[in-house]
């Protein structure tokens, strides 16, 4: 546990390795009974974070999302609002947590923060790149000719090679509005 990123949520499916269902239960429950790991969720649990200022942080809604999706061996990616805010493209920022996944739908809320699990597309779900996905769905929930050049070229500005690499690979899983836009974000800034 101590090995995982700060702030990571993780499940008791991750520690069958060192016993049954029963006794990793039972060891997790006298960890989350002795304060040293947090109950966040039926089947949830993190390391409590805190802060000088804010004492205990709240879990990590991204990592709650990744642990509920791994629990069953499905694949997760943020929608598009939230994409568009990671990416740099929208500066509004969700109220609540939505991701798509490749298993079934499913909510919960850790703290206040709802977070929510819906079912992806198959062409969604079928990239193989988590910034194709990002990326896709960013332009999708922010429509067509609603992106500023200012903040494509932002956001090709940011783009590694490899990064470049991965949106060419799943362009044709695209729609076809948005391959001009993934043109321009894969073609390297021309220097003067």
């Amino acid at each position: 546990m101590r090995a995982g990123k700060s702030g990571a949520v993780f499940t008791p499916v991750q520690f069958l390795d060192f016993g049954t269902r029963a006794g990793v239960d039972q060891a997790l429950s006298r960890l989350a009974k002795a304060g040293t790991i947090r109950r966040c969720g039926r089947g949830l649990y993190d390391i409590p974070r805190s802060h000088p200022w804010f004492g205990t942080l709240s879990p990590d809604p991204e990592s709650a999302a990744r642990a509920m999706a791994a629990r069953g061996g499905h694949r997760l990616q943020p929608t598009g609002a939230a994409s568009a805010n990671l990416l740099g493209l929208s500066e509004q920022v969700p109220a609540k947590m939505i991701y798509l996944t490749s298993g079934g739908a499913r909510k919960m809320k850790i703290k206040n923060m709802p977070i929510e699990l819906r079912p992806g597309g198959r062409r969604q779900m079928a990239m193989r790149s988590k910034l194709s996905a990002m990326v896709a769905g960013a332009l999708r929930s922010l429509g067509r000719g609603k992106v500023s050049p200012a903040r494509l070229n932002g956001l090709r500005d940011r783009l590694t090679e490899r990064n470049r690499q991965e949106l060419r690979r799943d362009l044709p899983l695209m729609p076809a509005w948005m391959h001009p836009l993934i043109h321009h974000l894969i073609t390297k800034k021309e220097e003067p």
